[in-house]
């Protein structure tokens, strides 16, 4: 445990300082493939904000998804990519497969559904490839695109949120 507050400090400085130098590129295409990054300490209902997104149009087979959970037991088992803080290195890395797949991919959205700063969660935001970010407002401004100020229980509001600003810069 005391290992872990260490390691998540010293990763959350590194990303901090490597958000120092981010240049966002500014997207043009419409959504297609959408990620998303859930943090299930705080959020269960993955499922429902699925079908909110679903409902506003997006293909339920072009979202990925990967969740972050503070301690994973050795005999539990996951249909889904699962990290944890024991996966992150000591120089801000992740050696998952899982995840090193997950940042690598193109997105058209990436949707960091966490409102609590996790340096792992910081990371995979950071390190993903997608061509536009939305996030929390209680997040680092520098990591997303676009920030929604609410809290992450209130994932109809996020969504809502959300879909009337895509039509408004005319991402969908």
């Amino acid at each position: 445990m005391f290992w872990n507050k260490i390691k998540d400090f010293s990763t959350k400085k590194i990303v901090k300082k490597k958000l120092l130098n981010v240049k966002h590129l500014a997207s043009n295409g419409s959504i297609e493939k959408v990620g998303i990054v859930f943090d299930e300490t705080y959020f269960y209902e993955k499922e429902e904000l699925i079908k909110e997104l679903v409902k506003n149009g997006i293909r339920e087979d072009a979202i990925s998804f990967i969740v972050f959970k503070n301690v994973i037991k050795k005999n539990e088992i996951f249909d889904y990519s699962v990290f944890s803080h024991k996966d992150l290195s000591w120089n801000a890395t992740f050696d998952k497969k899982e995840v090193v797949d997950f940042v690598s991919q193109q997105f058209d959205l990436l949707i960091s559904y966490y409102d609590t700063e996790k340096a792992a969660l910081l990371l995979v935001t950071h390190l993903s490839k997608a061509s536009f970010k939305v996030g929390f407002a209680s997040v680092d401004k520098r990591l997303n695109h676009f920030m929604i100020d609410t809290n992450a229980e209130n994932y109809k509001v996020f969504t809502d949120e959300l879909f009337k600003y895509l039509k408004i810069l005319n991402k969908l």
